[in-house]
């Protein structure tokens, strides 16, 4: 039988009472304890769990990203993919999602990896939330720290990898794949306590502590990603033509055709 909660959550959610549909569910929490909630939790569908997750973030805590339970969670990450955000908004909000989940404490990291490296799309999950950070994770699996000379803060902004020279990101590009086919990875020469900020570099320093294969995967994934980019970004933009369908003729081949 289905739980009151879940129904009356349900239908706060479709309302779009996000924040009532959350209170709703923290009253169980505080009235029959947590894990009358997680009970409660297990009977949500996934995309109503997440529906109250993405508005309860790293920044905006929540008792249910303390106590959801690392298989209900990563359910309902999964789905993030599947929204169709613009890339702007969808990685800064899974990121925190997944922030105020995979470091609520000492252990949830391994837990949450552990389960969603274990789901197909795990990965390609795992590729989107180290979006902007491309390069220094490529660092960290090469050569054991995020930058030559690491800089915390440094670290931690944005940094795209169309911001070099094209031609010369290529190259090094072709390299990288070629040294990726070894994967012969450093371990990392920092502890985590070095990285310990709650966000990518440790999820990255765990990731490759604890789950080396996933970590080599997600490697794999990261530069196959960067060479489709490099790679359109030598694609020639398409001829414009004169009309749908009738290909545009070069000045010289209208010569010539005279």
């Amino acid at each position: 039988m289905t739980h009151p909660a879940v129904i009356q959550t349900q239908a706060l959610i479709l309302a779009g009472e996000i924040a009532e549909a959350e209170s709703q569910l923290v009253a169980i929490a505080e009235t029959q304890g947590d894990q009358a909630l997680v009970s409660v939790l297990d009977e949500l569908a996934p995309k109503d769990l997440l529906a109250i997750m993405r508005e309860f973030d790293s920044s905006k805590e929540s008792v249910i990203n303390l106590v959801v339970s690392p298989e209900q969670f990563v359910d309902a990450i999964l789905l993030e993919r599947k929204y169709g955000e613009p890339l702007e908004k969808y990685v800064p909000r899974l990121r925190n999602t997944m922030n105020a989940v995979m470091h609520r404490g000492a252990g949830a990291c391994v837990e949450i990896l552990e389960c969603l490296t274990e789901r197909d799309e795990g990965i390609r999950l795992l590729a989107d939330y180290f979006t902007d950070y491309y390069d220094l994770l490529q660092n960290f699996a090469f050569h054991g720290r995020f930058e030559d000379d690491f800089d915390l803060e440094k670290a931690m902004a944005p940094k795209r990898t169309h911001s070099f020279d094209a031609e010369e990101q290529f190259d090094e590009m072709e390299q990288g794949l070629e040294a990726g086919d070894s994967m012969e990875l450093a371990r990392p020469s920092m502890s985590r306590s070095e990285v310990a900020d709650g966000d990518w570099m440790e999820t990255a320093w765990v990731l490759r502590h604890e789950f080396q294969d996933s970590f080599e995967l997600l490697i794999i994934e990261v530069q196959d990603r960067m060479r489709r980019e490099m790679e359109a970004a030598h694609v020639p933009p398409p001829v414009e033509t004169g009309e749908p369908g009738v290909p545009k003729i070069q000045e010289d081949e209208e010569e010539s055709a005279i």
